[in-house]
């Protein structure tokens, strides 16, 4: 199992430079949208974050790294820093341009200088982009840099300044890639989410056998959403790995908002999600918010009991407890690890597959009418005013999730307790395991149900186009009594009455 990223052969540029110079905006910038999370605070960035962009239809690897922060090569006593300054080592070891990010209205810092010793021993080639020069009056300090002995380029990844040249010439030897391969499948993409200090990143770094990631015992490790691409038995992946998300009621910081909102981004963009439980904390109110969150999005999910090796219960009889705090998810795999021993940690990627593959079945439409069918004949809907709803036919119009349409009588006699029992019959013959299923019921043509439809459906247009109808004029004695309170309050006002 190795990590791949995509586009193995594409050049990689790395982004490095000291904390809150700007490189996280300038990857921003650079990308065209906001991935990154940009904040005044310093170390926001920590993680290594990589993101396929391109310029003039040149495409290329771009790494944002966090802020390199020790200098003349002293101890890094801190934890999370000297991870910070690990993976950006590691990004420059792949990479094959380094952008070195300063900030030009505060000159050259001793902090600097020890970054542009970590480039000058890696070798590569180095454009140095003198950020915050968000007029033409700060253009002249990029003369400071020059002793840097890299050519100096003044930008401004607020104001966008600057960079056409940078790029320019950052890319002129880079390959032109057509749209087609662009456009190349990226595999599966799957969002790993759960509260702080899960374990998310833990899972990451044993699946590839790397420090990818981040890791400590400190809560909210993780900021930002990381993309992993890595590949098993040519089978291409992307893993996301999320920052940890406490309830909404208590993020009370910018970045922790943004971290939040990166998450959910994250789950809407990927193709299955991994809901991780730490197996000593259990179910808790933030793991069913991030459950009911899957389950909107219509998001195929595995269930994944982190830290099993801490367990001092049976899978069947935390299996039993699981389900009590989320109902609603009891069609999910599960899978019980240890991100630490490894222990099913290769499990998970088996369920993966196998949810995706469920995600993406094709229901042949004779067997599902006949299970539909059985289904109504063992247990049929209640009637409502003395009427019952009566299923004609079903069709299936959707995958991934599962969407079944089904013809009916009239769809306001379906309670939403026999739309549960359908899917849950669906799930006994096609398994559909961890797969959302949703049953759309539809009045069949020619029906009087369906002419209702139309027919409020034309009403509601028609008062939606139809202009606002105008008070009526009064008349008779209303008319002369309102002309004469009208008379007064303008004689009042001092208008001459004619």
């Amino acid at each position: 199992m190795t990590e791949e990223n995509q586009v193995k052969e594409l050049p990689v540029v790395a982004i490095v430079g000291r904390p809150n110079v700007g490189k996280s905006a300038v990857f921003n910038r650079i990308a065209g949208k906001r991935i990154a999370i940009v904040h005044c605070e310093a170390g926001v960035t920590r993680d290594r974050l990589m993101r396929e962009v391109s310029w003039q239809d040149k495409r290329f690897t771009l790494i944002d790294t966090g802020g390199i922060m020790n200098v003349d090569n002293e101890t890094i006593h801190d934890k999370i820093d000297a991870g910070i300054r690990v993976q950006a080592e590691a990004a420059l070891k792949d990479a094959k341009i380094a952008i070195f990010v300063v900030d030009i209205q505060q000159g050259i810092t001793p902090m600097d200088k020890e970054v542009a010793g970590i480039l000058y021993r890696s070798g590569i080639t180095v454009y140095v982009a003198a950020n915050k020069a968000d007029t033409e009056e700060f253009d002249l300090g990029d003369a400071d840099f020059t002793q840097l002995g890299f050519p100096v380029y003044p930008i401004s990844a607020l104001h966008g300044r600057g960079f056409a040249k940078l790029m320019d010439n950052l890319t002129k030897d880079f390959p032109v890639v057509s749209e087609e391969e662009a456009k190349k499948d990226d595999g599966l993409c799957v969002a790993i989410v759960g509260r702080p200090n899960a374990g998310k990143s833990s899972f990451v770094n044993k699946l590839l056998h790397a420090e990818r990631v981040l890791v400590s015992d400190i809560p909210g490790t993780t900021r930002d959403s990381i993309d992993v691409p890595f590949a098993v038995e040519g089978r291409r992946y992307t893993l996301i790995d999320t920052a940890g998300s406490r309830r909404e009621a208590r993020v009370d910081t910018a970045v922790e908002r943004y971290s939040r909102y990166r998450m959910q981004e994250s789950i809407e963009r990927a193709d299955i999600v991994v809901l991780m439980i730490d197996v000593e904390r259990g179910v808790g109110l933030l793991d069913k918010q991030l459950a009911s969150e899957i389950v909107e999005q219509g998001k195929g999910c595995v269930v994944v009991v982190n830290k099993w090796d801490l367990s001092t219960v049976k899978e069947k009889e935390y299996s039993q407890t699981l389900w009590q705090g989320l109902p609603f998810m009891a069609y999910c795999p599960v899978v019980f690890m240890s991100a630490k021993s490894g222990f099913n940690v290769n499990s998970v990627i088996g369920a993966i597959d196998y949810v995706a593959s469920q995600s993406m079945a094709t229901l042949p439409t004779g067997i599902l009418n006949r299970v539909m069918e059985e289904a109504y004949n063992r247990t049929p809907p209640p009637s409502k005013d003395g009427k019952r709803m009566r299923m004609y036919y079903c069709v299936q119009v959707g995958k991934n999730p599962i969407g079944i349409r089904v013809f009916v009588n009239d769809p306001k006699r379906v309670p939403a307790s026999y739309k549960s029992y359908l899917v849950n019959s669906l799930r006994e013959k096609f398994g559909l395991e961890g797969v959302i299923v949703y049953i759309q019921f539809r009045a069949r043509s020619g029906s009087k149900a369906e002419a209702e439809q139309q027919k409020n459906s034309s009403k509601q247009k028609s008062a939606a186009k139809k202009p606002a109808s105008r008070k009526p004029v009064p008349t008779g004695e209303t008319s002369m009594s309102a002309m004469k309170k009208r008379r007064q309050r303008r004689q009042q006002a001092g208008y001459k009455i004619k």
